[in-house]
Parts: structure tokens; C-alpha cells; sequence
């Protein structure tokens, strides 16, 4: 969905038309056609300009440049540039335009075939070469009759009939919208995007067809404009009736309010509003605990090393959360020494689930090869000083004893003189 944008009225540099495509439009709110200005390379912003259309001649009003898309691809040239006369002529042909389409309406209600058809605006070109009566109807529409007598009313050398939708309708007969501000169509939209009824469903609006259709009859507008915002928020929100964990306890999605970020929740048949940082998904703890605890799909006679057989540290740690999480939603919120008593009890449960681990792991665990070797050489190393410590301290006992025996005592050598 594109919007209107304004002419720049201040002077700006000319772009290179080698490169740049000049958008002209023909209409307040009409769409943006490109044409190459080759032979004007002067040309700028809110420049009036005359080119080649399948209606004929047409006077247009340059709204900008944009770089070319394919060097392949032919653009129509403009012809010249508008010149007072030119501005002249299509005030002049403009002020005729409803005395033609009140023609048109009185010659449609003399014949009975046209009572089904809406005949809404008359446009001429700016030489008035053209007349173009705009109608809006949902039956088939034979122009013939009613072309012939007009002929004789209007100054036209051709004379066409446009059958226009009903966005078109609203679009040209403009007007408040449901909201009370003008209508957008008529506003600053230049394109009508597609609508779906998707597009209320996720922003909650009731399927109500006061509520999401326009004074055309179909579908609103501004129900594509935070569409996207709407998808994205819904996307970090738990669905409808799903469980999940609270700091009030566990309850089922009731409601869902994407812009508030939260959900509502039903808890004892009470409803309660929980914000996305506090809700707790339980449903996903218990898939990841079971695909944990599986074993491997792949390969069941071993082999496999995508971590599916080893279910032991994973599956602690998933029954470790989803014990925190089932210990958050069943415990109430409590003021006073409560608190400490809840505090005291958790951090028991937590004790006596690491013990029942070391328990279940065992008393020890066995270390790697290098670890084993570096314990083995410490223990023979203590068992050397050990040792060594032991024969220092025999042979000081000895030169202690030899030290305290008398001289009289000592053994005498059989040898002496």
C-alpha cells in the first residue's frame, strides 16, 4: 500500500536522465506512471508536463526521479512541457465537468435499463478531446444508447465509459470514515492493497460487519496497518488454551492482549493477567525431559554420538527446572516468616535432590587416564620421603646410643700389642 506524497516545490538539482526516470501523475491521489525525459533534461520536482497515454494526450505533474529498474526496459518519452496555454485550457474543461455528468444522470433516468447504475464523475482530458464518464455497477451495462444521446449535449470529440470500483467510489465522493477522521482512500492513499478477514481475527477486532467494513461496503483499509505488528507480538505469546506456569499457580490461556504483552490466564476459575516475563512454559520442560530420557532413534545397537544415549546429566538438569518451575506455580505468594519457612523448605528439597544424585552417581568417580597416572606418581613420591625420612631417623638413634656408652665399655680389639 503506497501513500501519496507531496511535490517538492522548492528548486532542486536536475538528475541525470541516462540513469533517472521522471514519475508523473494525472491525478491528485492516482497512481505514479515513469516516463524518460530525455529531450527535457532540465526538468524538476512539480514541473507540468504533457505526454502519450492510452486515453490520448495528458497533462501530468512530475512528483519525482527514480533510478531506472532495467537498462532493457522502454520508457514512453514526454512530449513537451506545459505551457500556460496548456494550464489555461484544462481550468476551462475542468469547470465543464459536472454540467456533463449531470447530463449523463438526467439522460440515464429517462431510459429505465440504467436505474442500477451509478454514474459518479466526468473527466476531461485537458484539450477536452476526451470525455470520460466514470459509472459503478454490478450488473452488466451497455453504453450505446446512452452514448449516442449524449453526443448531441456534450463537446467531445470521443466519449468513454469507465466502470470504477467501489474503493474507487468512496475514494472520489470522499467523506468521513467509521474512525471520524477523512477517509484514507481519499486522503494520502494512492493503491488499495488486498484485505483478508485474517487480518481482524489476529488483531481481535469482532467479525462484526459494522466494526471491520468501510463505507464502500468492503473490508477496511486500516485493518493492514498494524497487521505485522500484531503477527510479530502473537509470536512470543503462548497460544489459547494452553497451560502454562505462573507465580500464582498453573492455569490455562484465556485471552491474549498482543500490545499489552500478556496473556490472561484462568486460575480456580479466576481470571488473572500475567505479563510474557512471567509466565513459565511447562508444556515445553516436559517434551524436552521425554525426548531427553529417550533413547537414540538413529541407532540403537550403539555407534552414535549425537548425545541421545547419554540421557543421565541432561535429564537431571531438565528435572532440576522442571522442579524449580513446579515449585514457583504451586507456591502461593505469602508476607511475613512464611517467606523464610518457604525459603528454608527449598533450599532443603534442593539438598536432598543432590544427594540423592551423588548417591545415584556413586561415591566416586573414576578419572581419566592422565588424572590416574599424576595421582599414582604423588602417591610414590610420598611413599619415597616417607621412606627416606624413616632412615635418617634410624641412623641418628644409633649415633645417639654409641654416644652415651662409656669408654670402659668398649670392646677391645684382640689384635693390640
Amino acid at each position: 500500500m503506497s501513500i501519496a506524497s507531496q511535490p517538492n516545490t522548492q528548486v532542486t538539482t536536475p538528475h541525470d536522465p541516462s540513469s533517472h526516470v521522471a514519475g508523473v501523475r494525472f491525478q491528485k491521489l492516482g497512481k505514479l506512471y515513469h516516463f524518460d525525459f530525455t529531450d527535457f533534461p532540465d526538468l524538476i520536482t512539480g514541473d507540468h508536463v504533457i505526454v502519450e497515454t492510452t486515453r490520448g494526450l495528458q497533462m501530468g505533474q512530475i512528483i519525482g526521479f527514480a533510478p531506472r529498474e532495467d537498462d532493457k526496459r522502454e520508457y514512453k518519452p514526454i512530449l513537451r512541457v506545459a505551457t500556460p496555454r496548456d494550464m489555461l485550457l484544462r481550468q476551462q474543461w475542468q469547470s465543464k465537468e459536472v454540467e456533463a455528468l449531470i447530463n449523463c444522470r438526467e439522460a440515464a433516468s429517462k431510459n429505465g435499463q440504467y436505474r442500477e447504475v451509478k454514474f459518479v464523475k466526468a473527466e476531461y482530458t485537458f484539450d477536452g478531446a476526451t470525455l470520460t464518464i466514470m459509472y459503478s455497477t454490478e450488473d452488466r451495462f451497455n453504453p450505446n444508447p446512452l452514448r449516442n444521446q449524449l453526443k448531441k449535449k456534450v463537446q467531445a470529440a470521443n466519449l468513454e465509459f469507465r466502470q470504477i470500483g467501489p474503493r474507487d467510489v468512496a475514494r472520489i465522493m470522499g467523506g468521513q470514515g467509521a474512525c471520524g477522521g477523512p477517509r484514507c482512500c481519499s486522503t494520502f492513499l494512492t493503491e488499495f492493497s488486498p484485505i483478508s478477514i485474517k487480518m481482524a481475527k489476529v488483531q481481535g477486532i469482532p467479525l462484526n460487519p459494522t466494526e471491520i467494513t468501510g463505507m464502500c461496503g468492503r473490508l477496511r483499509c486500516c485493518l493492514i496497518y498494524e497487521y505485522e505488528q500484531y503477527v510479530e507480538a502473537r509470536k512470543q505469546l503462548p497460544k489459547r488454551n494452553k497451560t502454562i506456569g505462573t507465580p500464582l499457580g498453573e492455569g490455562r490461556v484465556v485471552d491474549i492482549f498482543p500490545l499489552r504483552d500478556g496473556v490472561n490466564v484462568e486460575i480456580d476459575d479466576q481470571r488473572h493477567f500475567v505479563a510474557r516475563e512471567d509466565i513459565i512454559p511447562l508444556e515445553e520442560f516436559r517434551a524436552l525431559k521425554e525426548k531427553a530420557e529417550a533413547g537414540c532413534s538413529k541407532n540403537e545397537n550403539g555407534g552414535c554420538d549425537c548425545g541421545a544415549r547419554r540421557p543421565k546429566s541432561s535429564s537431571q538438569d531438565l528435572n532440576a527446572a522442571l522442579d524449580l518451575a513446579h515449585t514457583a506455580t504451586t507456591t502461593q505468594p505469602q508476607t511475613g516468616s512464611t517467606d523464610t519457612s518457604q525459603d528454608e523448605e527449598t533450599s532443603e528439597k534442593s539438598k536432598r535432590r543432590s544427594s540423592r544424585r551423588r548417591r545415584r552417581g556413586g561415591k566416586k568417580r573414576k578419572g581419566s587416564a592422565s588424572e590416574n597416572k599424576a595421582e599414582q606418581a604423588g602417591d610414590q613420591k610420598e611413599s619415597d620421603t616417607k621412606s627416606e625420612q624413616s632412615s635418617g631417623k634410624k641412623k641418628s638413634n644409633r649415633r645417639r646410643r654409641r654416644s652415651r656408652r662409656p669408654r670402659g665399655d668398649e670392646p677391645k680389639d684382640n689384635n693390640t700389642e
